[in-house]
């Protein structure tokens, strides 16, 4: 199926007070896109991809920003092709100003300029790097200046890969919320999701989160990764972020070129106190991200809500909840396709356990072993 929703645009501002006038400058022209519909689809798709939130007191970085810093990230891309950059300040409450930035050692340029200013609560798109095209599977380090002072950054916590804040290692992704590129001849996917999507079992800088795998197995995929660690369907938090429902438009509708949506969300619903023990409530909330899917003409493809006994706040209650959930998942009067995770990876001897083999050790999260099955479970033929 195709998508039509729009790629979401920069909104360049004029500075803060001390600018006198620093004129708002859109994207270059090759930024534009006609909707996504049949032979009009963008050529554009995002091939790495993050989720933002915004800083708590707790993050130390994020929450004070920078001045004449740099960050420099270091990004697994599922498909390739020429490549183009976007940032991101959703949570944002003034312009930062953006750049000078390279990708791959090459300059990047935002309307043939060095520098760029991205609004509070917008996006920015580079133009196409010159001089840069990316095979499949690459690795790409992206160097971004900040000016500043930025104020509080909108960020992603924990990617669980090693990026750079002036020569100091964090796991944190600062505005920096996509890579896209033009060689994706595969299916286009974004997963919104939760923790496991995020990579929480795996270790650090392997790229073995489920997201990574399916990627792998799909050779020409591009894989949108969008997921954020204790994120729900229906509630939102502080520190993890608005729930699935609320940021299902700036997070999945933005992404130019898209096709499929893959919704890996509800354990935390069920889990995260104030626990969701209504099952209809929350197969409301996904057919309400099936709906606005549709609309913008992508498939939505639904994950069963893994087994978490062995986790500390799992009752015997909420797994008779999560069971009544994935029966009427798995029915098909959900979502446009099912991948059942909770098969994949549970116990057959213990369905509300994880197979011990799969199990992280927290009864909650996979291990890769885990993510693997996921990946698996996912049918290329549901995602085209």
């Amino acid at each position: 199926m195709t998508g039509r929703g729009p790629a979401r645009r920069g909104v360049l501002t004029a500075a803060a007070a001390g600018l006198a006038a620093a004129a708002a400058t859109a994207p270059g022209a090759q930024a534009a896109e006609a909707p996504r519909s049949g032979a009009g689809r963008s050529r554009w798709t995002t091939s790495w991809a993050t989720a933002q939130t915004a800083p708590t007191a707790t993050d130390t970085v994020a929450s004070a920003g920078l001045t004449d810093g740099t960050f420099t990230a270091t990004v697994q891309l599922s498909a390739g092709g020429q490549v183009r950059l976007r940032y991101g300040h959703a949570f944002g409450t003034v312009p930062v100003l953006i750049g000078p930035v390279t990708a791959g050692g090459q300059p990047v340029t935002f309307g043939g300029r060095q520098q760029a200013w991205v609004a509070a609560g917008a996006s920015l798109t580079s133009d196409p790097v010159a001089g840069l095209h990316t095979p499949d599977a690459a690795r790409l380090t992206v160097e971004t200046r900040l000016p500043g002072p930025t104020g509080p950054l909108s960020f992603h916590r924990n990617t669980h890969a090693s990026h750079s804040v002036d020569g100091t290692r964090t796991t944190s992704v600062f505005l920096l919320t996509g890579v896209e590129v033009t060689g994706a001849h595969g299916p286009v996917i974004a997963v919104l999701g939760d923790s496991i999507a995020e990579g929480v079992g795996t270790p650090d800088d392997a790229d073995l989160r489920w997201p990574d795998q399916l990627a792998r197995r799909l050779p020409g995929s591009a894989v949108a990764n969008l997921g954020i660690s204790g994120n729900r369907v229906l509630l939102d938090d502080a520190r993890f972020g608005p729930g699935g429902q609320a940021r299902f438009d700036r997070d999945v509708l933005s992404l130019p070129g898209l096709r499929t949506v893959l919704v890996h969300l509800g354990v935390n619903d069920l889990q995260q106190p104030p626990s969701q023990t209504d099952p209809a409530l929350l197969l409301a909330g996904y057919r309400q991200l099936v709906l606005r899917a549709r609309n913008a003409g992508l498939r939505a493809v639904g994950a069963t809500i893994t087994p978490f006994e062995g986790w500390t706040r799992w009752t015997p209650e909420l797994e008779a909840v999560r069971q009544r959930i994935n029966a009427a998942v798995r029915t098909g009067r959900v979502f446009d396709a099912v991948a059942d995770f909770d098969a994949a990876v549970r116990d057959p001897d213990r369905p509300s356990r994880m197979l011990p083999a799969h199990d992280s050790g927290d009864g909650l999260h996979p291990n890769p072993s885990g993510h693997a099955a996921l990946a698996a479970a996912v049918d290329r033929r549901h995602l085209l």
